[in-house]
């Protein structure tokens, strides 16, 4: 599938991207948003892009080469940022942290129910351990916590027994036909009912959920006075800490621009159906420090 940028124009609307500005793409994936913050940063905007995946870090490499001047690329955690930038301050800081499409399309990285590969679903494949192994050693109790935990999954017991009787799975099409015979019947039309299962264990494997709420006050801390951060998420758990975090930094220095999330559009979803669930929020850094008030004499 066409790799399409989620919730784009609305994500760069609400960065205020300028010319001679700095940003940051914390989860740059292919470049498809990096690449159109260049175009509107130009002539001498510069951009930082950081990603877990090496793989999708190179292709984003190709895909921003004709603005090779003006961007820097290095393969990191976007919770690394605040040590990768230092002292210097950003006009702008977007995370996406959905899955990208060549992730999910790649049947080796084994991300996807829809298509058989080996158990793996690290976005760093240098490191970590993998769904196989999680899936294989966890306890049907601990398995069943991750389940319900990550994934919201009522059935996460019953999945997960079914899964523990069936083990050892190692191949993704062997674990998505393990939970859709334990997953309950009459579940809502079109939702695969391995899609929390495979979540789950996804976030779990890349611990996704880990610190986020503390990167997101830290990336916060790395804006220049004025400056927004951004940040589209795809699923209730993650957008719950994303509005909180949002919320209490609402309450000193900050600014919510999205009272409400953002969502996609119906033109969006129909050539994008995987944009359906995505949720954009964002804050600015007051442009000046508020100044303390004077004690009455």
């Amino acid at each position: 599938m066409e790799h399409l940028p989620v919730l784009l124009s609305e994500s760069l609307e609400l960065l205020a991207v300028r010319g001679g500005g700095f940003y940051v793409d914390g989860t740059v994936g292919l470049g498809g948003h990096a690449a159109e913050v260049l175009r509107r940063s130009a002539p001498d905007g510069r951009l930082l892009g950081v990603d877990r995946d090496a793989e999708a870090l190179g292709r984003a490499r190709e895909a921003l080469a004709p603005f090779a001047s003006r961007v820097r690329l290095a393969q990191a955690d976007y919770r690394d940022l605040p040590a990768l930038l230092g002292d210097e301050r950003a006009d702008g800081i977007l995370l996406d942290l959905g899955v990208s499409s060549l992730q999910l399309d790649s049947p080796e990285r084994g991300f996807s129910f829809r298509q058989d590969g080996p158990l793996d679903m690290r976005l760093d494949r240098s490191q970590g351990e993998t769904a196989d192994e999680l899936v294989n050693r966890l306890r049907e109790k601990e398995l069943a916590d991750v389940i319900f935990r990550y994934g919201e999954e009522p059935a996460s017991r019953r999945i997960a027994r079914a899964i523990v009787r069936a083990r050892p799975i190692h191949r993704t099409a062997t674990l998505a036909e393990v939970v859709r015979r334990a997953a309950p019947r009459g579940r809502r039309p079109g939702l695969h009912p391995a899609t929390r299962t495979f979540q789950a264990l996804r976030i779990r494997v890349n611990r996704e959920l880990d610190e986020l709420a503390g990167a997101l006050a830290s990336l916060a801390g790395c804006l220049a006075p004025g400056g927004r951060l951004a940040v589209i998420a795809f699923h209730s758990l993650e957008d719950r800490e994303v509005k909180q975090v949002f919320r209490e930094l609402a309450r000193g220095g900050y600014r919510l621009l999205t009272k409400k999330p953002v969502r996609p559009g119906e033109e969006e979803v129909r050539r994008n159906p995987r944009a359906r669930s995505a949720r954009l929020r964002a804050v600015a850094r007051e442009e000046a420090e508020a100044r303390p008030r004077r004690e009455a004499a």
